[in-house]
């Protein structure tokens, strides 16, 4: 069975943590430029604010693999097998029902009120059965042309073409699924925010 794997990761998200940090970076250089004495109290809330943009609209990303979906979120990644799935959800966000509970996938959040608006029938053609719910109702997050559906109907597609060629008969591998936690991430955020709340008290 061909597979072609597919990588996203939001164009808006990046261009928001390019701006951000560019701009963070520059208030810096102003910062140390007007008043150096200063700059070592009001330093560690810039650097806050840059590390937050880059964990938040930067880092989410979504990766559709051979064995499985990898979900990059601020704090933790989790990679998921094809069998530990259990539905596709684009209720909030795209979203993953696993053996082990729910992955959000902050890559791809449900399109805006705007966006739904603008939606018409021919944008859900060709949705999987799947995605449909009791009464064969599709929700607006789930048209072609939104992040969410477009990336929900590439996983549909593979997870339910393996469930047709009987990939799953042989149960889930309790192992198999994996979440790893940012520490890095999470330390460094810890330590500014540490730092601010002690830099602006001093």
């Amino acid at each position: 069975m061909s597979f072609q794997e597919v990588r996203y990761r939001p164009v808006l998200g990046r261009i928001l943590a390019v701006v951000t940090v560019v701009v963070c970076v520059l208030g810096l250089v102003a910062l140390v430029w007007a008043d150096p004495a200063s700059a070592v109290r009001y330093v560690w809330p810039v650097l806050l604010v840059a590390v937050l943009a880059w964990a938040l609209f930067w880092r989410p990303s979504l990766i559709v693999e051979e064995h499985g979906v990898t979900v990059e979120n601020v704090l933790r990644t989790h990679f998921v097998p094809w069998p530990a799935i259990r539905a596709i959800d684009t209720r909030y966000a795209l979203a993953l029902q696993t053996a082990n509970g729910r992955i959000s996938v902050w890559a791809a959040p449900a399109p805006s009120r705007h966006r739904m608006l603008g939606l018409a029938p021919k944008d859900f053609d060709g949705i999987g059965d799947s995605a449909r719910g009791r009464v064969g109702e599709l929700r607006p997050a789930d048209a072609l042309t939104t992040p969410s559906g477009n990336l929900a109907q590439v996983i549909r597609g593979h997870w339910e073409r393996l469930q047709d060629a009987g990939a799953f008969t042989s149960g889930v591998d309790p192992d198999a699924q994996r979440t790893t936690w940012h520490i890095a991430t999470i330390t460094a955020i810890a330590a500014l925010i540490a730092a601010t709340v002690i830099g602006l008290l001093a």
